[in-house]
């Protein structure tokens, strides 16, 4: 019975727009339900409130119509059109325009947090109406606004007023101007941009749907305006537009330790962007946990590890800072020209991932470029990556290129569309800890702490985030690692989207853009930062190297983990033929190097300080086809115990092999 009462409501919603078309006459009119003959860029024709729609992309997408092809403006005007948004503008935006600079003409336009505004040129000043109210995204909403001279501008949105400026004198309007449809008519400056560095204009326009756009030569009052007089039938009774809910990317789970070339999608007309084939993005997925570590064009590739509930932690990476150019960072680099990824490894011990990028500025500069050679700062980050979803981070770069000021590392989760960050963290948002066994938390409260109110645990070199999920992101640092910003946080925060939106996806040229509005993806927190340990290699390069991961681990487990990384047990080998067993801190790995034997033996001196947590070792020129391994004159079962890989190069075969044991006693190894 409920069904039958609402199509019936709308039928008699329809017909009386079908009437109020028949008795309403717009100088201009554009309905849709043919193709523009003036569009230009990317869109798509999706239904409408009556017939098609015109789905704008939010980037490209603009209809040009010649100035004098219908009737003039002479003095009062009315503009209505049905619209559903899927985010807000990048700053204010018209719905139709026809303006000469800002010396004559009308716009009528989206703003950046959802208002709509006419600015029209009156008795040679420019005066503007901004409503109070904000419109709601993923609805169809009327929209209008009149300017009656003698009373001025009135703007509505399902036909009740929102907004008034009054004035008497006769508008001056731009007849010979070509009229704009869904995007200004010069490239903008984002909105709520944070400082004036770094940022530069930007196209963009409306992302979302328009129907039934009218100009008229006349006041329309607000008993005929969208043909309807009840507003329940407006708010309730029409068909959802065309506009989905965006969220970042969604895997399937494979519930496989495996790496995977894809093309993530995000939504159709951000994709659409992007001319790239169907192997931009890299995945890696691990057994027994559903936690993920994904290389996406729409971070610029910085890795983010993704949690069960697909909560994003991303890290801000190598940037500098240079006066009016701002940041220069990978985050700016929103085509990716400077920043590619590549799998280099890929077994089931271990998988590789290379990730290149140079910092770069919004003006498409580089970071201390020879002016001689165009070399400039590049940045190699390497990843290690084990079926215990732990990863070794190696960040790398050639010694002379690096200056100053520089940061290495910065901490950023996520918000989605919709998303506050109560949605991603917990009150207790923040855990650190050194190797020493000590720790302390921090919060999200009413009434943070100063630093003079903190006792602070010594020389922390162990972080993790405590997300709304079973699976905490967390990073352990070398011994000797700074880590800043530890405090408490406003609790009030927890309310709000991420505070900087400009970074991921977005595509507007800014290092800088503070969220008002929950319409886009943003990142947050940015705490704490640490300034690691650099170490410099004899090949002209320096790096630094911590461990990246995202488990259910608890803290004690990380310092665990951390000890048998930054104190590393001593490893002996037994057996003839066989040489090395150092421990490479940088892959998280004992090296040993086979010359002329066909079983290895040795002996792994764990202890309490120095305990053994999932070993990773690799045995070059190895050059046999498969491994079997004995830990204490017990066989393992590859596959659940261990696991192995073959990586083949120019100089030979090595073998990789993943342990899984915890233990603070020694233990014997074979390996055949």
């Amino acid at each position: 019975m409920t069904v039958k009462r609402t199509m019936v409501s709308v039928a008699i919603f329809v017909f009386g727009l079908m009437l109020f078309a028949q008795n309403i006459h717009p100088v201009m009119n554009w309905d849709f339900d043919d193709v523009p003959d003036s569009i230009e860029g990317n869109y798509r024709m999706v239904p409408g409130i009556t017939g098609s729609a015109l789905k704008l992309d939010g980037f490209t997408t603009v209809i040009n119509h010649p100035a004098g092809k219908n009737g003039e403006l002479n003095s009062s005007f009315t503009i209505e059109t049905w619209i559903a948004l899927a985010a807000y503008p990048w700053n204010w935006c018209p719905v139709i325009t026809q303006m000469e600079a800002e010396s004559s003409g009308y716009s009528f336009e989206i703003g950046p947090h959802g208002e709509i505004g006419l600015k029209m040129n009156v008795g040679r000043n420019l005066i503007s109406c901004i409503s109070d109210e904000t419109l709601d995204l993923r609805k169809w909403t009327h929209i209008a606004c009149s300017y009656e001279e003698g009373f001025g501008i009135k703007l509505y949105v399902n036909g009740e007023q929102v907004g008034e400026y009054k004035s008497i004198k006769q508008p001056a309007f731009a007849p010979k101007k070509i009229i704009r449809i869904g995007m200004n008519y010069k490239a903008v400056f984002p909105s709520d941009r944070i400082g004036e560095h770094g940022i530069t204009p930007y196209w963009f326009s409306i992302d979302g749907i328009l129907d039934d756009l009218k100009v008229h030569n006349e006041v329309i009052s607000p008993d005929e305006l969208c043909g309807a007089t009840d507003p329940l039938l407006i708010t309730t009774h029409l068909p959802a537009p065309e506009i989905s809910p965006r969220h970042l990317p969604r895997v399937e789970d494979h519930d496989v330790f495996q790496a995977y070339y894809t093309k993530l999608e995000y939504y159709p007309e951000w994709d659409d962007q992007w001319p790239v084939a169907s192997d931009a993005d890299i995945v890696i997925s691990f057994e027994n946990s559903p936690v993920q570590l994904i290389f996406w064009r729409g971070t610029r590739y910085s890795p983010a590890w993704v949690s069960d509930n697909n909560l994003w932690m991303c890290d801000q990476s190598v940037e500098t800072w240079n006066g009016p150019e701002g940041c220069k960072e990978h985050m700016q680099d929103r085509h990716c020209k400077y920043s590619h990824v590549r799998l280099i490894e890929n077994t089931a011990a271990r998988k590789v991932v290379h990730w290149r990028y140079a910092p770069v500025s919004a003006y498409n500069t580089l970071w201390l470029a020879n002016e001689k050679t165009g070399w400039a700062v590049w940045i190699d980050e390497y990843y290690y990556i084990y079926p215990d979803a732990t990863a070794i981070r190696k960040v790398s770069w050639k010694t002379e290129y690096m200056g100053h000021p520089r940061q290495f590392q910065e901490s950023l989760p996520l918000t989605g569309p919709g998303q506050t960050r109560n949605d991603v963290m917990e009150i207790d948002y923040l855990k650190v800890a050194n190797l020493d066994g000590d720790q302390m938390p921090f919060f999200y409260t009413d009434k943070p702490r100063v630093k003079e109110e903190i006792d602070f645990i010594d020389a922390p070199n162990i972080q993790q985030h405590n997300f709304k999920s079973a699976y905490d992101p967390f990073i352990i640092f070398d011994p000797g690692n700074n880590m800043h910003y530890l405090m408490d946080r406003n609790i009030r925060n927890l309310d709000f989207p991420g505070s900087c939106n400009h970074w991921p996806v977005g595509q507007a040229y800014c290092d800088g853009r503070s969220t008002v509005e929950s319409d886009r993806v943003a990142h947050f927190l940015g705490f704490p930062i640490s300034n690691p340990v650099i170490h410099d290699e004899k090949n002209g390069r320096s790096y630094w190297a911590s461990i990246y991961g995202m488990g259910d681990l608890e803290m004690n487990d990380l310092i665990r983990l951390g000890r048998s990384w930054a104190q590393a047990p001593e490893l002996i080998i037994n057996s003839k033929g066989f040489s090395g067993g150092e421990y490479s801190q940088d892959k998280k790995a004992y090296r040993i190097r086979r010359e002329n034997g066909r079983t290895l033996k040795f002996e792994i001196k764990a202890s309490e300080n120095s305990p053994l947590y999932n070993p990773a070792i690799t045995i070059d020129q190895w050059n046999m086809k498969q491994v079997n391994l004995e830990l204490n004159g017990k066989k393992l079962k590859e596959g659940k115990d261990f696991f192995s890989g073959l990586v083949h190069d120019l100089k030979g075969t090595t073998a990789v092999i993943f342990i899984m044991i915890e233990t603070d006693s020694p233990l014997r190894i074979a390996i055949k």
